[in-house]
């Protein structure tokens, strides 16, 4: 099935941003080709620079990609909650909070790619098997109305932007 972009007017102002990263408009394509470009990305970067900060209080390399799997994750439940018409409301997260979580808990870059991979290999199969219906059901997540549509589409959008933010800020600088 080929999923396309949902209408803007039906999204969030904030996902704007994220939808106009996306390349393809067929979410599953445009899933598989980020997650290429995301392992490609960090597969060139030096284990050892996965400690560096483009600037004093600013995520590490490391912490960037951890970001990546766990927006990826959280949207990836709220997009799994909607497919099965689930209106619950539910909430917002802080994603300094997480990282902040994250570093008590070092975890090696190789098992952070391989992380990144198998959470998007899932969110794949799990966008695959959704229907129109599942995609369009309307829920609610951190105050704001949501699709697991829109959601798909905002976790390649956002994995681009940090991709891209990895590419000016940091590599430059290492």
């Amino acid at each position: 099935m080929h999923i396309t972009l949902p209408d803007y007017a039906t999204a969030p102002l904030y996902y704007h941003q994220y939808f106009n990263l996306v390349k393809n408009n067929d979410l599953i394509v445009d899933m598989h080709q980020s997650k290429s470009d995301t392992l490609e990305l960090f597969n060139g970067i030096p284990d050892e620079q996965y400690s560096f900060a483009y600037a004093e209080g600013k995520w590490t390399i490391a912490e960037v990609l951890q970001h990546i799997i766990d927006c990826e994750r959280i949207m990836m439940y709220r997009a799994f909650r909607f497919s099965r018409f689930d209106a619950t409301p539910l909430s917002g997260f802080n994603e300094d909070d997480y990282i902040e979580a994250a570093r008590k808990n070092t975890i090696s870059v190789t098992q952070l790619k391989n992380e990144y991979s198998l959470l998007r290999s899932s969110s794949i199969l799990m966008f695959e098997n959704m229907n129109e219906e599942m995609l369009d059901f309307i829920g609610i997540a951190n105050q704001l109305n949501l699709t697991a549509r829109a959601i798909g589409f905002m976790m390649v959008g956002h994995n681009l932007h940090h991709c891209n933010v990895v590419r000016d800020r940091y590599l430059p600088k290492l």
